[in-house]
């Protein structure tokens, strides 16, 4: 039940979260492989970009691709949500006294491949326990951890994704994840590994804070109600 609660949470989220996915994609692929300055932007920024997408291309434009992150959503976030909600569930988040352990959250946060998402617990000390507002600061903290280190595997992912192939699909621009990083550091400098991350944060953060938070209210009211 935790795996379904947890996919059904990140859908709800994906649906308000997809058109920064859209602005973010975009952002990303502006001024591939050229040097700041030389090429013509389209997007100055996440609400121009947002509001160009849905004036040129029509408001739809802004859900493209909705159908497979939905899908994606429900398989990776059922599964890292799920995996972490079972080792509560079960008290491997606590010590043999009944006490919350910190180390015990983070080794579970990992193997879940939730990254940073107990970085607040601490907040557990200023909110009572349950409430939900545990789970929107520790996803607002957690939010900008991931922004920061994944913003340029994210860029390289979707060059790799988009580039050109040959007749045998071998992609015609990168080689690999490494070589589209190198490239992007070469000719755009750091600045072009951290393209789109305004959108980024704007949808993973209200997308981890809705996730969570929905995942949270799903567990409490399964708790309450299948009793």
């Amino acid at each position: 039940m935790d795996f379904l609660m947890s996919g059904v949470a990140a859908c709800g989220a994906c649906v308000f979260t997809n058109p920064l996915e859209v602005v973010k994609t975009r952002m990303q692929l502006q001024g591939e492989l050229q040097a700041p300055g030389t090429y013509q932007r389209h997007y100055r920024n996440v609400f121009h970009a947002f509001f160009t997408i849905g004036k040129v291309d029509g408001l739809a434009a802004l859900q493209k691709g909705l159908g497979p992150a939905l899908l994606y959503q429900f398989l990776m976030n059922g599964i890292r949500l799920g995996t972490y909600g079972l080792a509560e569930s079960g008290g491997y988040l606590r010590t043999k006294e009944g006490t919350h352990s910190p180390v015990r959250s983070a080794a579970a946060g990992a193997l879940a491949g939730v990254m940073g998402a107990y970085l607040g617990s601490p907040i557990y000390m200023i909110f009572p326990p349950q409430s939900w507002k545990v789970a929107l600061a520790a996803a607002m903290v957690s939010g900008v951890a991931v922004v920061l280190a994944m913003t340029p595997f994210d860029v390289a992912s979707t060059r790799l994704y988009n580039q050109p192939t040959d007749t045998r699909g071998k992609g015609l621009m990168y080689r690999g994840i490494l070589d589209a990083l190198l490239q992007t550091a070469r000719t755009e400098g750091l600045f072009g590994m951290y393209k789109g991350i305004g959108a980024s944060y704007f949808r993973l953060g209200p997308h981890t804070i809705l996730s969570l938070f929905f995942w949270d209210q799903l567990r409490s009211f399964y708790s309450t109600y299948a009793k």
